[in-house]
């Protein structure tokens, strides 16, 4: 099984660039790297290059700054908009979900989305208001019932998560970030979470995930420039080694595989794969997790009171110490 992973910028230490149009400019190349072998294709042999409909889900849980790592970066998804509206002729749209905590209008309105997605024939979709399929699926012994928005079952869907873990310390990852735009279905089931985000990715079938390790967070904030794409499961697993987590203890990752440990190529791409160094960027990594939900880690506040300042956005309360 293969991943692709690029550098950005090749031979720099990098570092956070605020200006959204210089950082797509810089995203453009590696991205169409990645891609290349997605698009460039036989027509009617790849479900990407034939799509009529790609549904993007990012890593948008909540209007965290790009720069914090704890988001995927709109540049990243705004680059590949741009990508594939020149080399397909579907449509393409960024999807989220609502939740309890923030609306998905309010979190792309914060991260920039909106504004970004206006260069382009495309729009910001809440899965939360639009239609919903019951779906059940068997996962080991569970069965899986979930309500599923329909234009994932209707799209070819590409996962863009971030690379950081969990509160639990688990990769976050292109499968639960997939889960995430689900809601449980009609009938009540004993599923666990992960056996429900296990049942995502099987009743939607995501075509491929691009994994956002531009800025990584494991602890504190990482530039790490790279970006990686491949199968949904696999870059999953590449994120889980990264991070030296353990794969065995990730029941979705594991599961993923039939409980199989997979073989795993990560094959370097762009204009100078030699200097692509896995092994290198998963020592530099910072090994720490994500703190308790209410301890905000500083620099993500740090860099939301900068975004806030420039942009004249408020600055959530919880980030303020407020309730």
């Amino acid at each position: 099984m293969r991943v692709r992973g690029t550098l950005v910028e090749p031979g720099t230490a990098g570092g956070w660039c605020p200006d959204i149009d210089t950082r797509m400019a810089t995203l453009e190349t590696p991205l169409s790297s990645l891609l290349t072998s997605e698009l460039d294709i036989t027509p009617g042999t790849n479900a990407l290059a034939d799509a009529d409909r790609i549904t993007l889900v990012p890593d948008a849980h909540y209007p965290y700054h790009p720069s914090s790592g704890v988001v995927t970066d709109p540049a990243v998804v705004g680059a590949t908009v741009a990508i594939l509206e020149r080399r397909i002729d579907g449509e393409v749209v960024v999807a989220g979900r609502s939740d309890d905590t923030i609306s998905f209008e309010r979190t792309a309105e914060y991260l920039g989305y909106e504004s970004l997605l206006e260069r382009f024939d495309a729009d910001p979709v809440d899965l939360a208001s639009e239609g919903h399929t019951d779906t059940r699926v068997t996962v080991g012994d569970d069965t899986v019932s979930t309500l599923v928005p329909s234009r994932l079952t209707r799209s070819t869907v590409v996962t863009m998560p971030s690379l950081r873990p969990t509160e639990t310390g688990r990769v976050a990852g292109g499968l639960r970030t997939l889960a995430a735009m689900l809601e449980d279905g009609t009938d009540e089931t004993d599923a666990s979470a992960d056996s429900r985000a296990l049942g995502a990715a099987r009743a939607i079938d995501p075509a491929l995930s691009v994994l956002d390790a531009t800025t990584v967070y494991a602890g504190e904030p990482y530039a790490a420039n790279t970006l990686f794409a491949g199968p949904a499961a696999a870059v999953d697993a590449v994120g889980t080694s990264l991070l030296e987590r353990s794969f065995e203890a990730d029941d979705v990752v594991r599961r993923a595989f039939d409980d199989d440990r997979p073989s795993i190529t990560v094959t370097p791409v762009g204009v100078d794969p030699e200097s692509f160094d896995l092994e290198s960027l998963r020592a530099a990594l910072p090994t720490g997790g994500l703190p308790p939900a209410d301890d905000t880690p500083a620099p993500v506040t740090a860099a939301y009171r900068l975004y806030a300042a420039v942009s004249g956005d408020v600055v959530p309360p919880q980030l303020e110490g407020g309730e």
